[in-house]
């Protein structure tokens, strides 16, 4: 009843003469309406002016009155009516598309609210088959047989009519599309979850990237700070080195010129005195006053004991030396924020320390090691052990168990009594079984040390390594995303050498050798050691 009310209303804004919703509606004198454009093009066809409803004559031709009533509800229900994006719209409306209400399999025609009612009012319509609106109806009918396909063949993964089970798709698994629809939908909800559940992993990844660069960002700030402060006490230092050395060499200067300035006065005070006796000396030597000659005669002749200056110097003041001890006493104040930057540097990179031990299965047969793997002496007996692919065979060397391919670890060797020694990382590709040159083009970041105090870094070109101290344990940090690996005298503290711009593509092992025994002058092990981190 309240569909048919709602029709019956729906009806009231419809031009009987178009049968459409109205356009321009107007009203005749006689009270119906109509398109303006409908009843004017009806009254010059017919050359009468006739009502098309009640058919009253008019003797003249009527005034037609603009109904802005339902022009406002016409234009109010179009509005609400109208086919939005993503909707299916009216395939009957012209003009402005309503949206449509059902799709006829039958017409293969959508229908808004207005253009459906033949097809629920009409018998001979009323046969045909409605469904939900949708779009291309024409593929929803099967192309051989012109039925709707409402079924779906499991067996060829197609859509079927009635008419395609009992001929072409005979004896095959044949179920309703709506139970196939319910499956795939549900298949279609877990994969939506799953595509759900992806982003989401995503969006966190997204966090975490983000979160990365945040602390990257804090680190970078970090260090600039402390570079500017190191950088600015080291400039306070040269200005102040620079300030006293002006100051000394300034000093050493007034000094001088205040002797001058004593040596200068005396002399040109006995100058005067001189030249004071060289006038009466010669006013004497004119006068023919015999008398006041002799009686003066003894005091000009005290001229000769005045101050003797033939042995008076004032040599120019020396300043050999003055600059390379200000640049010395500069050069051990950088040495002090020197230590400060690297002790720093230090407790930073042991926080990433790591638990190693060796893997005897990568041990050279002379080697021995201890029993909790973290010691490893040069032995002067090869033992029989599998010669398996890992094992070396030709160099005395031997791998941590573990294995590092991103971020950064860090690890402590102690190497007192030892003569010799190589160690650092490598790669998991090394040959093993040849004598291959330590170099990172073979794989090798390692430091070494030979006959007691010859230590090199074995780059790709060796690097001879000049150390204040003798180290007694080592520290070696990697950087696998940045490609460092830095060694450090962890006593000292100080940096022993640092690869840089390492391109890492694989796994990369600790690597140690303890060198030959060398009748026994080498035997001390090479030792894992805890790391303490420096207070």
């Amino acid at each position: 009843m309240a569909a048919a009310n709602c029709l019956l209303s729906e009806n009231q804004f419809l031009c009987s003469i178009c049968l459409d919703v109205f356009i321009d509606p107007v009203t005749t004198p006689c009270g119906h309406n109509f398109c303006k454009s409908c009843i004017t093009t009806y009254w010059n066809v017919n050359v009468q002016w006739k009502c098309p409803m009640c058919k009253k004559l008019f003797t003249t031709k009527p005034e037609l009155h603009v109904n802005t009533f339902i022009s406002e509800m016409v234009a109010h229900s179009s509005e609400q009516r109208v086919s939005k994006p993503g909707e299916v719209s009216c395939d009957v409306c012209t003009g402005t598309k309503l949206k449509a209400l059902k799709s006829c399999l039958v017409c293969l025609v959508s229908y808004c609210e207005t253009h459906l009612e033949p097809h629920l009012t009409v018998s001979g319509l009323k046969r045909h088959q409605l469904i939900d609106p949708v779009e291309n109806l024409e593929g929803r009918m099967c192309m051989k047989h012109d039925k709707p396909l409402e079924l779906f063949c499991k067996t060829d993964q197609t859509c079927v009519c009635m008419l395609c089970t009992v001929l072409d798709h005979k004896a095959h698994d044949v179920v309703p599309l709506r139970e196939e629809y319910d499956g795939k939908k549900a298949e279609l909800r877990k994969t939506e979850a799953e595509i759900q559940q992806m982003i989401q992993k995503r969006r966190l990844k997204i966090e975490e990237i983000k979160q990365s660069v945040r602390l990257s960002k804090e680190n970078a700030d970090r260090e600039i700070a402390e570079g500017f402060q190191v950088f600015t006490s080291l400039m306070e230092s040269v200005e102040r080195g620079l300030d006293e050395l002006i100051k000394t060499i300034e000093e050493k200067q007034k000094t001088t010129e205040q002797l001058t300035e004593v040596f200068i006065d005396e002399l040109e005070q006995e100058i005067s005195e001189l030249m004071k006796k060289s006038t009466e000396v010669e006013q004497l030597s004119r006068s023919e006053d015999h008398l006041q000659l002799l009686q003066r005669f003894p005091s000009l002749q005290s001229a000769s004991t005045t101050n003797d200056w033939t042995e008076v110097s004032v040599p120019p003041a020396s300043y050999e030396g003055t600059v390379v001890r200000a640049v010395a006493q500069l050069e051990e104040t950088l040495s002090e924020e020197m230590k400060k930057l690297i002790e720093a540097e230090l407790k930073r990179v042991q926080q990433y320390a790591v638990d190693v031990t060796l893997d005897p299965d990568t041990a050279h047969p002379n080697l021995i090691l201890s029993d909790d793997g973290k010691q490893v002496n040069p032995g002067d007996v090869r033992k029989t052990l599998p010669d398996n692919p890992e094992r070396f065979s030709l160099n005395p060397c031997v791998l941590g168990k573990q294995s590092f391919s991103s971020g950064r670890f860090y690890y402590e060797v102690e190497v007192t009594g030892k003569t010799e020694w190589d160690f650092g990382v490598a790669r998991e590709s090394i040959n093993r079984k040849e004598d291959i040159p330590l170099s990172p083009e073979d794989g090798y970041w390692t430091i070494w040390l030979r006959k007691r105090m010859k230590y090199k870094a074995l780059n790709d070109r060796p690097v001879c390594l000049f150390l204040k101290s003798k180290p007694k344990k080592v520290g070696v940090f990697v950087d696998y995303e940045e490609g460092v690996v830095s060694f450090y005298d962890v006593d000292a503290p100080a940096l022993i050498y640092c690869f840089t711009s390492c391109s890492f593509t694989e796994k990369l092992f600790p690597y140690f050798n303890p060198g030959r025994n060398d009748g026994g002058k080498n035997s001390a092990p090479l030792i894992i050691t805890p790391v303490n981190q420096t207070e």
